[in-house]
């Protein structure tokens, strides 16, 4: 990862320098039933570009320029949910890079919007389709790196500087601010980047310094495959969903599930129910993505509780809330597909 300059403290020579050292948070006012455990955030929001996915983009590059995949003029393509896109724009536009994403359609204009605004341009493709139709955004993309001159299709979902990003930087951020007395992590599951790279640096450290390793928890959405291909080595049915950012119809080579410990589902309801919690009772306004995690490492400090032991449990908060304005965080839109807030309140 890069760094920043020699001059005075949080200042930096360009974009994605500052990049990482995201800001640790305990919960406060939805953690007020815990007498003993507590439950602290990574609020990744506080990367540049708004998102965890900031900390591959910048990886997979330097590793493709390293290697002379990408050359200066060429093209970055990339199949994204929205976040790992708007990292790719961000470092393509500090570094001159052209930039086509495929996106699927169920994602917010939002992202779509902002996509465009860094510079790229953005195929909007149908979610409910197999990965391997035509029509996929996975398919798309593959296509046109191809297609393009000069183009470099970095594939998220089976490049392994996705893994290593968080290997080197947020495992190492969360030993250090916790001084390595987290009993939990707890991250949501796409690429499986994240819980992967953060789980092996949380196990080097905690063995390298005889401490106990924390337990690794991930988190699926419900209609993704990966909680059944976790805990019985089957593909099961996937089904669509609204929540964006995490679950997948398929297996990522990025993801290690040898290092993961357990895996929680959470629904639709419950992500943008507990994001919308999030942002209320601790001012902290992030995508339903960050709703799932919340909801389960809530429910693995209470249970710590009731078992008699002490959690620290860690939960990684992934997004922003602004890509969603017009989604979850519209009154109008949950009552369009099924959900009244006033429920929640």
């Amino acid at each position: 990862m890069a760094s920043g300059s020699s001059g005075p403290p949080n200042t930096y020579d360009d974009i994605v320098s500052a990049i990482g050292n995201t800001p640790l948070i305990r919960l406060n006012r939805l953690t007020e039933g815990l007498k003993t455990s507590s439950v602290w955030v990574k609020l990744e929001r506080c990367n540049p570009g708004g998102s965890i996915k900031d900390r591959i983009a910048l990886q997979m590059v330097l590793e493709a320029e390293s290697e002379g995949i990408l050359k200066p003029g060429g093209t970055i393509v990339e199949a994204t949910s929205g976040n790992t896109g708007i990292g790719l724009a961000m470092v393509a536009a500090q570094r001159g890079y052209r930039c086509v994403f495929t996106i699927p359609d169920k994602m917010s204009e939002e992202k779509i919007t902002l996509l465009r605004a860094i510079g790229a341009e953005v195929h909007v493709c149908p979610t409910a389709v197999e990965k391997e139709d035509p029509r996929s955004y996975y398919e798309v993309a593959s296509r046109l790196a191809k297609e393009i001159p000069g183009a470099w299709y970095p594939d998220q979902y089976s490049h392994q500087a996705n893994p290593l990003a968080h290997m080197l930087s947020t495992g190492p951020e969360i030993w250090e601010q916790t001084q390595g007395k987290l009993t939990h992590f707890v991250a949501t599951m796409g690429t499986g980047g994240t819980i992967s790279g953060t789980a092996r640096a949380l196990k080097e450290l905690a063995e390298s310094n005889d401490r106990a390793v924390p337990k690794i928890v991930g988190v699926d959405a419900v209609g993704s495959i990966l909680k059944q291909w976790f805990e019985e080595g089957t593909i099961g049915e996937p089904s669509t969903y609204k929540v964006e950012g995490f679950g997948e119809d398929f297996i990522p080579s990025a993801t290690d599930f040898s290092l993961i410990d357990e895996v929680h589902r959470v629904d639709d309801g419950t992500c943008f129910r507990w994001a919308r919690a999030l942002a209320r009772q601790e001012g902290m306004f992030c995508g339903g993505s960050c709703g799932g995690a919340i909801k389960v490492a809530l429910e693995i400090a209470e249970t710590a509780e009731a078992a008699g032991e002490v959690a620290m449990v860690v939960a990684i908060l992934p997004d922003a809330g602004n890509p969603y304005l017009s989604k979850f965080y519209s009154d109008d839109w949950l009552l369009d597909n099924g959900w009244d807030p006033k429920d929640w309140e």
